[in-house]
């Protein structure tokens, strides 16, 4: 087994996790439960999204796999690094943009972030940070004191000093909130080269379309809970639905019998017809449809379709554990 001193890098893992979560609880002395046994792996240079409602957990999960607070029970390991047991070694893996703006507002840009990269013992090198500061638009600012920027460049000072000191898992704790376009931009151009590079992402959004492009993995926590942990793709496969609105050439009073078997709703005093779908019988149930349309008499004179986002999937799934 390799001692800290000789950890293993980014391209020759020990195992396919960067995070590993059992069992993770979290009780308040209130007798509140932020967590309840939490199960999670996180593959190592992946982006994976952690949806939720406000006060759903995510924050809690985060702030006590980075060591700020402290788990009721379970167990969580970093790069292998158990975070309690080993938590020099565990922390030093891990970078932290908090969605606090909380910086060393007498400090200069260059000062605080090579301050964060000495902090856990990195060797000084200023070709690095001089890189992590212009990606983030942040070099001709060096000089300046963090009280003299505004919001979205103290934003950029934050991502520069979690990435100071190169760890292999990143925690991106509601990064955009607030932020400018630009700084969006910027922010998801490097996050797509950190995980082409091979380091972990992990973000909160409250921008779920951020997530839909940029996650290869999505999580919803609810109430403590994790609901539901799912590839991307598959999760918009198994849970998304399409919609087809077929705007009819002569309204009608009501669905005629022979359309029973299909799930349509009359709308539009009559003049439309809308179909819900799964993805999966696109092909099996549109053909169908339309030629009993004809075999009836009705005559469809526009269409449009429409599929779920994962914003609609989010909200369904909240909305059915509430």
């Amino acid at each position: 087994m390799p001692s800290v001193s000789h950890m293993p890098t980014i391209a020759s893992p020990p195992s396919a996790s960067a995070v590993e979560i059992r069992g993770l609880a979290k009780t308040y002395a209130n007798g509140f439960q932020a967590l309840k046994g939490v199960d999670l792996e996180i593959r190592r240079g992946e982006i994976f999204a952690l949806l939720g409602p406000n006060g759903a957990g995510k924050t809690t999960l985060i702030s006590i796999v980075c060591g700020l607070a402290r788990a009721s029970a379970g167990s969580v390991r970093v790069d292998g690094h158990d975070i309690v047991a080993d938590y020099r070694a565990a922390r030093s893996s891990i970078g932290l943009v908090p969605q606090e703006l909380s910086t060393d507002a007498f400090e200069t840009v260059w000062a605080t972030v090579n301050f964060s990269r000495g902090l856990f013992g990195r060797p000084a090198d200023p070709a690095y940070l001089e890189r992590v500061l212009r990606e983030l638009s942040l070099w001709d600012k060096r000089k300046s004191r963090i009280m003299t920027l505004s919001g979205g460049m103290k934003r950029r000072v934050l991502i520069a000093k979690a990435l100071a000191h190169e760890p292999t898992v990143l925690f991106l704790d509601e990064p955009t909130a607030g932020v400018d376009v630009e700084l969006r931009r910027d922010m998801w151009k490097m996050v797509r080269r950190l995980r082409d590079e091979g380091m972990t992402i992990i973000l909160t959004t409250h921008y779920i379309e951020e997530a839909e492009d940029m996650a290869d993995r999505i999580g919803v926590i609810n109430k403590g809970e994790l609901m539901l942990v799912e590839e991307k793709r598959a999760l918009m496969r198994k849970l998304g639905k399409k919609q087809l609105v077929l705007r009819l050439r002569q309204p009608l009073a009501s669905l005629p019998s022979a359309l029973a078997r299909y799930d349509l709703e009359l709308a539009d005093q009559g003049r439309t017809l809308v179909h819900v779908f799964d993805k999966s019988g696109e092909a099996e149930g549109i053909a169908p449809l339309m030629r009993d349309l004809i075999g009836q008499g009705i005559e469809v004179q526009d269409i449009e379709a429409s599929e779920s986002s994962l914003e609609d999937i989010f909200v369904n799934l909240v909305r059915e554990q509430a």
